[in-house]
């Protein structure tokens, strides 16, 4: 196919110059199964997982109708509102609009937390045609009425399932209803669960669904792999894989942030270029993170589930479950950071004793076994030993000054 395939779609001009600039040639398959659907101005419900092309199935569409003759913005207003979960998809579905549409003139901004509003407030004052934006913070700037909804004709809701997942729902459906009634809406979802099955039935009108990957399937270019360990020794386990230079961009996943961090406090002691990304983190320093991952300065990237949806980097080699997800479908999002734009790649998962019966979990929702690595190196002298106690080492033993047994006397 050429990139003629897109303007078969209906794309337009313009925007097929901007695909072609980027080397965008073949269409995926929800990106050929929605664009005609939504350029007709349908609802569209949408089962699909990050890495499928959906950013642009929808992003092209609203593009191009919004590059019709129309009114023009108001000020504090929008013509098209996308909500994503994460800041770090909101910003890549930002940066998306902005490469798509570079021939189009519209203006564009990204509205989310962990960082100042001001110049957020700025950028809608005169009002913006495009608006992507994480929940909480735009529902904040709605209430203190920097933003409005009411001009709203194209509304896109991306991850549904992860917005229930982080709390979301219930700022999602305070701002559904601060939308005009006549309007286009878009649901994306990896999978469909009761509640965002719901929530799809409240805000679409006859939608017409389109699925492009069965639920929460696991990937099959991903080979995969599992280490039966000791707690107290992944990290051991951890350095020992590293030394192998084909972990060239590896991704370490962890359930906590609190792990997090000291995962990658241990990598960097040892030598090993990485840093963390967890919600804790100041917007800035996650996108300082991601950038020197996605740009190679950072070997090792550690993070939390935040990660496992909605960022997109290139060449990621390895993903590594250092502590295996008691969500099952995580995993799957986890491991699908690698094995991206047709490539292969690995996913390798510690498991300790009491992580069975999350792998059993995983086994089970992606109907297929993880291979067992057969040896794994002792580390039992890598451990820290105890310290030694006074009786056994007596260089540690510090003498200490006698103390008066009164420290005033009494009279006699």
């Amino acid at each position: 196919m050429t990139n003629s395939a897109f303007s078969t779609l209906g794309v337009s001009e313009p925007l097929c110059r901007a695909l072609a600039a980027q080397n965008y040639t073949h269409p995926t398959p929800i990106q050929t199964r929605a664009i005609p659907l939504l350029l007709a101005g349908r609802d569209l419900l949408g089962i699909a997982q990050t890495g499928t092309g959906k950013t642009a199935a929808f992003a092209l569409p609203i593009l191009q109708m919004l590059g019709k003759p129309q009114q023009p913005v108001m000020p504090r207003s929008t013509h098209a509102l996308i909500l994503a979960p994460t800041r770090e998809l909101a910003v890549q579905i930002g940066e998306s609009f902005g490469v798509y549409g570079q021939h189009q003139g519209l203006r564009h901004t990204v509205i989310l937390g962990g960082v100042g509003q001001p110049q957020q407030v700025k950028a809608m004052a005169r009002g913006v045609d495009i608006l992507v934006a994480t929940p909480g913070r735009l529902l904040d700037l709605v209430q203190q009425k920097h933003v409005r909804l009411d001009a709203v004709k194209h509304f896109v809701l991306d991850e549904a399932d992860r917005m229930l997942d982080m709390g979301f729902i219930r700022d999602v459906r305070k701002l559904v209803a601060m939308l005009p009634r006549k309007r286009q809406s878009l649901l994306f979802s990896a999978t469909m669960p009761g509640d965002v099955a719901k929530l799809a039935a409240e805000m679409l009108h006859d939608p017409v669904r389109v699925e492009v990957t069965p639920e929460a399937i696991t990937v099959d270019r991903v080979e995969q792999r599992v280490y039966f360990i000791e707690a107290g020794d992944k990290r051991s386990l951890l350095l020992d894989l590293l030394k192998d230079p084909s972990l060239s961009r590896v991704m370490v996943f962890t359930r906590t942030k609190h792990h997090a961090n000291r995962v990658n406090d241990h990598l960097e002691r040892a030598g090993v270029s990485s840093d963390a990304i967890h919600g804790n983190k100041s917007q800035n320093a996650r996108q300082r993170a991601l950038e020197g991952f996605r740009e190679g300065r950072v070997r090792v990237l550690v993070a939390t589930d935040i990660a496992a949806r909605g960022i997109d980097v290139d060449g990621v080699s390895h993903v590594i479950n250092f502590e295996l997800p008691n969500e099952p479908e995580s995993y799957v999002h986890r491991i699908g950071r690698t094995a991206r734009a047709g490539n292969a790649g690995i996913a390798l998962s510690f498991c300790d004793t009491s992580e069975r019966p999350f792998l059993r979990d995983i086994e089970r929702l992606t109907k297929r076994p993880l291979t067992p690595v057969g040896e794994v190196p002792d580390f039992s002298s890598a451990r820290q030993a105890p310290k030694p106690s006074r009786a056994q080492d007596p260089s540690t033993y510090k003498r200490k000054r006698p103390r008066h047994r009164a420290r005033f006397h009494r009279a006699a």
